[in-house]
């Protein structure tokens, strides 16, 4: 990933035209009762009830109850043509917030702390300018509000529902507020973007026993040392060192007392990879790994591997239309930072695995306001003024996509 200084940037907002920086005060309104009011994954009632009043306020086509929670707008331009499909996440954490501000949550120990309240202020807007100027495009804009990007995923379930069909969703397109980045930057390239997500859980089983009679027993605590160490070798020594790869073990419990050894040790993790072929090398080698030092030492194990999301991979032709489309909004020192890259993970790849499309990551701190903390942080929060740039991006986007020549 490129490092970037967040020192901020002089953003020139006049490329956004007149009516979007209008209706910016509107934006930055809805995103604010969204945030007062963050739901958990599969839980955003309250959410998906804001949205779909305010689509049938402004007439426009939508179905709600999608994967439990979902919704999809469907907006017509003038025309037949291509279709394009925006999709924006709902979800929040579970974090306590503690920014003093007057929209701060009102829902304990759950807080919007990823943008999500963003991403949907942003589509939300999107929907109501397209319905409003209908003549500037050709084709049809499907714009999906998708639940559980967090966890569990909603993401497969919402594809798995029909949302990509009738009418057959030609490309896909989506952003992600990004405090790793200024504002007045945009984050795009071809290619992976974000990482495959992954997780394991792991029970080592040994042979309890007094700490002053070691013979006797078969130290799990011992035998997970040595797992957590080897498990390090997987990417020093099995992926080439051109590829980026992590296996991090983030947990481990085991004994209950200083004299006592412990029969089982439980330590978990996760891992993450840009290259698909990678997704069958790590947890074959993770699971030699375990078995070949659970052996040596007398011990059995279980081992529990998920694979949660897939890593996000852009197609060329959307990433490239992304980038004309952001270079025509953004005009700063940085502008667009084409190596942008995270091993954090994104749902969002189920539907670039499904059709084309394109995730990119919109600059939106600013240390100036104190406005820069990381992303799941209890202060995190963004500056508005990427809002209106988000809506700015999409409209661009719909209009050039439908222009574009199969």
């Amino acid at each position: 990933m490129v490092s970037t200084s967040l020192s901020p940037l002089p953003v020139d907002i006049s490329r956004i035209r007149r009516e979007i920086q209008e209706l910016q005060p509107t934006i930055v309104e809805l995103r604010r009762r969204l945030h007062q009011k963050p739901e958990l994954g599969f839980r955003e009632h309250l959410t998906s009830e804001l949205i779909s009043q305010k689509l049938q306020e402004w007439g426009i086509e939508h179905q709600t109850g999608i994967a439990q929670t979902g919704i999809v707008a469907t907006i017509h331009g003038d025309k037949p043509g291509k279709v394009l499909a925006i999709r924006a996440d709902m979800d929040a954490l579970p974090i306590q917030e503690q920014n003093d501000v007057p929209y701060r949550s009102q829902h304990d120990g759950v807080m919007h702390a990823c943008g999500h309240d963003g991403h949907t202020a942003i589509a939300l807007s999107t929907a109501f300018y397209l319905s409003q100027h209908r003549q500037d495009f050709t084709g049809t804009v499907k714009i999906i509000f998708q639940p559980a990007e967090e966890g569990p995923g909603g993401a497969k379930p919402m594809i798995e529902a029909g949302v990509l069909q009738n009418p057959q969703v030609d490309a896909i397109v989506g952003l992600h507020l990004w405090n790793n980045l200024p504002l007045g930057t945009v984050g795009v390239r071809n290619g992976a973007l974000m990482a495959a997500t992954e997780s394991f859980r792991c029970t080592i089983q040994g042979k309890g026993g007094h700490g002053a009679i070691p013979q006797q027993t078969v130290d799990s605590i011992l035998v997970a040392a040595h797992i957590v160490t080897a498990l390090q070798t997987i990417v020093a020594r099995n992926v080439s060192p051109l590829e980026s790869a992590v296996v991090t073990v983030g947990e481990i419990h085991a004994g209950t007392a200083v004299n006592v050894i412990a029969d089982t040790a439980y330590l978990s993790g996760t891992v993450r990879y840009f290259n698909p072929a990678l997704g069958e090398l790590i947890p074959q080698r993770l699971e030699q790994i375990i078995a070949g030092v659970c052996q040596s030492h007398g011990a059995t194990y279980k081992l529990d591997y998920q694979r949660h999301y897939p890593a996000v991979i852009n197609d060329a032709k959307i990433a490239e239309l992304v980038r004309s489309v952001a270079e025509g909004v953004i005009e700063t020192p940085l502008g667009i930072v084409p190596e942008c890259q995270t091993m954090g993970g994104e749902d969002m790849s189920f539907f670039l695995e499904a059709i084309p499309g394109c995730y990119f990551f919109l600059g939106s701190a600013n240390p100036d306001k104190d406005l820069a903390y990381p992303h799941h942080h209890p202060r995190f929060n963004f500056d508005e003024t990427a809002l209106g740039m988000g809506v700015e991006i999409f409209v661009r986007l719909v209009e050039k996509f439908c222009a574009l020549k199969s």
